[in-house]
């Protein structure tokens, strides 16, 4: 038998009460949580362009913009033709096929039909430009104020609108411009006013009912209730606020300006020559359509092309800043 005495079990180790800290997280790790704090969205405007720099259709739109914006300003880049000096028109070459150095052909004046499509892009577009900023600034402070202060200013204004509602756009454009092509205004100018003299209701609608809705939330009370002024709480609060949908609606009706440009200009009330603009060029070049189609067919596609821009760019602004389409 051994003498040895027999001993219990062994305890187990006793844990320590102190607790280890955790190690502090690494420089790397500092730098991608701090990268991902600046990311984040921190208002609708920069949530919008998050999202919208993420929508293939934005994109699309937005380059074939910048290319038009580059071609309408600076229309050297594209070709060596001024179409603008008469000496560039040849009568002998009338309704030549497309050739070297003269890509689209040219008309029946002899004239590169590439070359004025390309400086046909600048009266377009800065008719189109023109009138959607007119609109947006002459719409939206009256939809801001009549929104805001109600009661009989906002009846008063609301009646005038509809007034103008009733009457379709292109016929009222049609009589402004026809109206007054003889008084020596210039036909871009006349233009820009019969379409902006019809589109601002839009804009004030739009914004009229953006501030109604809007100056009853929190923020406005708090601001009446700090003693914030009138001026303050438009322009400070009510206004930033209530600015997205007119946006939507002015990127959308960009389009339909160019549009409705051509449209006058082929009836003969628009832009006039020696002015240069795609629907000009539609008008000069359609009776001629079956014995020579290029001239009306190009200025035509790059009209489609510039208007769809547009308003795809319009319709990917809108679902990017609206919570409910995302």
């Amino acid at each position: 038998m051994s003498n040895e005495a027999n001993v219990g079990p062994m305890l187990p180790e006793a844990k320590s009460l102190v607790t280890e800290a955790p190690a502090p997280p690494s420089p790397d790790k500092q730098g991608r949580r701090g990268k991902q704090k600046q990311e984040k969205p921190a208002s609708l405007w920069t949530d919008a362009w998050y999202d919208l720099r993420r929508r293939p259709m934005f994109i699309i739109s937005a380059v074939l913009i910048a290319i038009l914006l580059v071609m309408a300003f600076w229309p050297s880049l594209f070709t060596s033709i001024d179409p603008t000096n008469a000496q560039t028109c040849d009568l002998s070459t009338a309704r030549q096929l497309p050739s070297v150095g003269h890509p689209f052909g040219k008309d029946s004046q002899g004239c590169d039909v590439f070359a004025r499509t390309i400086y046909g892009a600048r009266n377009s577009i800065v008719i189109g430009v023109t009138t959607t900023i007119i609109t947006m600034v002459l719409g939206g402070l009256l939809g801001l104020f009549a929104g805001f202060r109600s009661g009989l200013i906002d009846s008063v204004s609301s009646r005038v609108t509809e007034i103008f509602f009733a009457i379709p756009p292109i016929l009222g454009a049609l009589l402004i411009a026809a109206t007054f092509r003889d008084s020596g205004i210039n036909s871009i100018m006349l233009v820009i006013a019969a379409l902006a003299v019809l589109g601002w209701p839009m804009v004030f609608r739009i914004m009229r009912a953006s501030v109604i809705t809007a100056k009853s939330q929190d923020f406005v009370v708090a601001a009446r209730a700090v003693g914030a002024g009138q001026w303050r709480i438009m322009f400070k609060h009510l206004l930033p606020n209530s600015l997205a949908p007119v946006i939507v609606v002015s990127t959308i009706n960009l389009g339909g300006y160019i549009a409705a440009e051509a449209a006058l200009s082929f009836l003969g009330v628009g832009v006039q020559s020696p002015d240069i603009s795609w629907g000009l060029m539609i008008a000069d070049a359609r009776p001629r359509f079956l014995d020579a189609s290029l001239p009306l067919f190009f200025p035509a596609l790059f009209l489609s092309i510039t208007v769809l821009a547009f308003i795809m760019l319009g319709d990917a602004v809108r679902d990017a800043l609206d919570p409910k389409l995302r």
